[in-house]
C-alpha cells in the first residue's frame, strides 16, 4: 500500500482547516438551525437533541473547502451544505434505529431517548426537508447527483443489513457497503463544489473522486477505532461493530491469518453477536496483524485523495482538504 505522499500540502491541523471554513461554518449551522424548526414540538427536540450533540459537521465543510477551491465566490454553497448534513443526519436516525444503539457522540441516541418510531419519523422529516431546499436552488445536475446519491445509500443500508451476521463476507463485499453508505455522500459533497465552480469537467471529476476516497479512507479507520479506541474518547461503546455482527475489514482480515481456533471464535462472534469473548477477539485481530492491514489500506486510500487533488489550481483550500486526507486515518475519534 502506497503511504501519502511526504511532500503533499497540509495546513498544520483540523483546527487550521475548521478555521479556514469557519465563516462559511457559520452560515452553514445557522441555516441548518433555521430549517431544523418546525411547529411540531416533537421534532423540535429531537433536533435540539442533534444540534446540541456536535459533531464536526465535515461533510458540509468538505462542500464548503471544495467549492472555495473551485473559486465559488456565491451563495448556493450554503444552502448545498445544509441539505448535505439533513441527509446525512437522516441516515444517522435510522442507523441508529436498524443497529438498536444507545450511544452516539457520548450521548444518549435519540432512540434510545424518545423510541424508535420517532427517530425514524423525524430521519423522514430530515430527508424530506433536504429535498425542499434541494428544489430551492433550482438547478437539475444539483438535483440528479443529490437523488442518486440518497438512493445509493439506501441501497448501502439494505446490503449492510444483509451482511449482519455474515462471516463469509469478503472485502469486496465490505467495500461496496461502505462505497455506497459513506463514501458516495463525501463525493457527492465535493463534486457539487466544483459543478459550483464551473470548473473544467475533468476537475469536477477529479472532486468527485477525491471524495470518495476520502470516504473510504474515513469509514475504513473508523471500524478500526472499534477496536483501538476507547469509550470515552470513540463517543460510543468499543466492539459495537462486533455486538451487531458487523463484519468489518479488522474482522475480515483477521479471519484471512487467524488460526483454525482464533477463526471459530471470530465466526461465532460475527454470526451471533454480542461482547462476552471480546478480548479474546481483540487480541486475535491484533495477532494476525489485520490492525495494521486495515490501517494501510485506509492510507492507501487517503493517498488516492491526496493525488486527485492534484489537478486543482493550488490554493488554501486545495491545502485544506489535502489536510483532511490526512485527518481521515489519523484522528482518535
Amino acid at each position: 500500500m502506497n503511504s501519502i505522499p511526504a511532500d503533499a500540502p497540509r495546513p498544520a491541523d483540523f483546527a487550521t482547516v475548521r478555521a479556514l471554513a469557519d465563516a462559511d461554518m457559520r452560515r452553514i449551522d445557522a441555516l441548518i438551525r433555521a430549517r431544523l424548526a418546525s411547529d411540531v414540538v416533537l421534532i423540535n427536540q429531537i433536533a435540539e437533541h442533534i444540534i446540541a450533540g456536535g459533531g464536526k459537521r465535515l461533510r458540509p465543510m468538505l462542500h464548503a473547502l471544495a467549492a472555495r477551491a473551485a473559486g465559488y465566490r456565491g451563495e448556493q454553497h450554503v444552502k448545498l451544505a445544509a441539505v448535505i448534513e439533513f441527509i446525512h443526519t437522516s441516515t444517522l436516525l435510522h442507523d441508529d434505529v436498524v443497529d438498536e444503539s444507545g450511544l452516539r457522540r457520548g450521548r444518549e441516541t435519540a432512540n434510545a431517548l424518545w423510541g424508535n418510531a420517532a427517530s425514524v419519523l423525524v430521519g423522514d422529516f430530515l430527508y424530506s426537508r433536504s429535498f425542499q431546499l434541494m428544489v430551492e436552488l433550482d438547478d437539475m445536475r444539483i438535483m440528479r447527483i443529490l437523488a442518486d446519491t440518497t438512493n445509493t445509500i439506501a441501497e448501502g443500508e439494505v446490503l449492510q443489513l444483509l451482511n449482519i451476521g455474515n462471516a463469509d463476507v469478503d472485502e469486496a463485499a465490505y467495500l461496496a457497503v461502505i462505497e455506497r453508505k459513506t463514501a458516495v455522500l463525501f463525493a457527492a459533497a465535493t463534486e457539487l463544489g466544483g459543478l459550483l465552480g464551473d470548473l473544467p469537467a475533468e476537475q469536477v471529476a477529479a472532486l468527485r473522486r477525491y471524495g470518495m476516497e476520502l470516504g473510504y479512507a474515513f469509514q475504513i479507520a473508523d471500524d478500526l477505532l472499534d477496536y483501538t479506541s476507547d469509550a470515552d474518547t470513540l463517543g460510543k461503546n468499543i466492539g459495537d461493530d462486533l455486538a451487531e455482527g458487523k463484519p468489518t475489514l479488522p474482522l475480515i482480515y483477521a479471519l484471512q491469518k487467524a488460526t483454525p481456533e482464533q477463526a471459530a471464535s471470530l465466526r461465532h462472534a460475527i454470526e451471533h453477536g454480542g461482547l462476552d469473548s471480546l478480548d479474546r477477539i481483540v487480541a486475535a485481530i491484533r495477532d494476525s496483524g489485520a490492525l495494521e492491514r486495515t490501517r494501510a489500506r485506509a492510507e492507501a486510500h487517503a493517498a488516492a485523495a491526496h493525488q486527485a487533488l492534484s489537478v486543482l489550481p493550488a490554493s488554501p483550500y486545495r491545502d485544506a482538504l489535502a489536510t483532511l486526507a490526512d485527518y481521515s486515518v489519523q484522528r482518535t475519534f
